[in-house]
């Protein structure tokens, strides 16, 4: 996975965004990681991997990583209609 600051990103976004859709592209602020920037292909799985059916052969598995997942989605989603409303 690429690691670069919010900095270089917006120096060369178009070709930061053509890498981000082949493989994850990590964000860093400070020198810390912050964000991941992924595709929408990429996303939209993550999504329906969350939306779809539990498996009952994953167990507990599924259970402890489901809120993770939901709280990465539901922040998603809510920044998407935030920027939608304005």
């Amino acid at each position: 996975m690429k690691r670069v600051s919010t900095v270089e990103l917006l120096r060369n976004f178009g070709a930061y965004s053509d890498v981000a859709l082949a493989e994850p592209i990590v964000l860093t602020k400070n020198g810390r990681d912050r964000l991941v920037l992924i595709s929408l292909k990429q996303y939209e799985m993550l999504q329906h991997n969350y939306d779809a059916p539990e498996d009952p052969r994953r167990g507990a598995l599924n259970q402890r990583t489901k809120p993770a997942r939901l709280n990465a989605v539901g922040d998603a989603k809510a920044d998407r209609r935030d920027r939608q409303r304005t």
